[in-house]
């Protein structure tokens, strides 16, 4: 077998357990109301595709050269036939270093690792909400994602990624609707508290896999 043909049909593999995950994580998704409970069983769904190594091999899913920084970080996008239409299943790849201010997601999310640690810190507020220009943050817990241990956040959870380690994650982030889409969320500066469009201010945008 060719390397051309290998390629082609481990790509077509994972297009189809990808599709399969997805239709049935659609259907828990659907449970009402949608609670940590169902975030849960939608989280062992997403480990049971990331126990599928092999069909997300490094290769197919390089992180930035060296010479883009420390932290540098790139996300595809493994259904992007489904537009913004439903759950958006991201594979990120990113360096050592990455950091992120504390944000939410307005919709839910799990991170699910494949390989690499992704520290993740929890926060709750701790102000009253009245001034939309400031939220003052708490932290609650810290998690670090790796296999075998994953995170999922109802929409107004508050969180920061720190990757850790030396080498770079290979990391499921499920979303209930693509991230491009999710026009209202914020981030928070911990410094000063203040409040910015974390879309707008902080997102990349992410590429397609093959």
């Amino acid at each position: 077998m060719t390397t051309n043909h290998h390629t082609s049909a481990l790509a077509a593999r994972r297009r189809i357990v990808v599709s399969e995950a997805l239709a049935e994580i659609r259907g828990i998704a659907n449970a009402q109301p949608f609670d940590r409970a169902v975030l849960a069983r939608i989280t062992a769904r997403l480990e049971a595709l990331a126990s599928h190594t092999e069909l997300f091999p490094r290769a197919d899913f390089p992180p930035p050269a060296v010479t883009e920084g420390v932290g540098a970080s790139t996300r595809y996008r493994l259904n992007p036939e489904d537009g913004d239409d439903g759950v958006a299943l991201y594979l990120n790849s990113i360096n050592p270093g990455k950091t992120s201010i504390p944000h939410n997601h307005t919709t839910w999310a799990t991170i699910v690792a494949v390989e690499g640690q992704e520290e993740n810190r929890v926060y709750r507020r701790i102000d009253d909400g009245s001034d939309p220009a400031v939220a003052r943050l708490e932290l609650d817990r810290e998690v670090t994602v790796q296999p075998g241990t994953s995170i999922g956040f109802l929409a107004d959870d508050l969180h920061s990624i720190h990757v850790i380690g030396d080498r770079p994650t290979l990391h499921f982030h499920l979303y209930g609707r693509p991230l491009e889409t999710l026009s209202q969320r914020i981030g928070v500066h911990l410094e000063t508290g203040a409040v910015v469009n974390y879309n707008a201010t902080q997102l990349k945008p992410s590429k397609a896999a093959a």
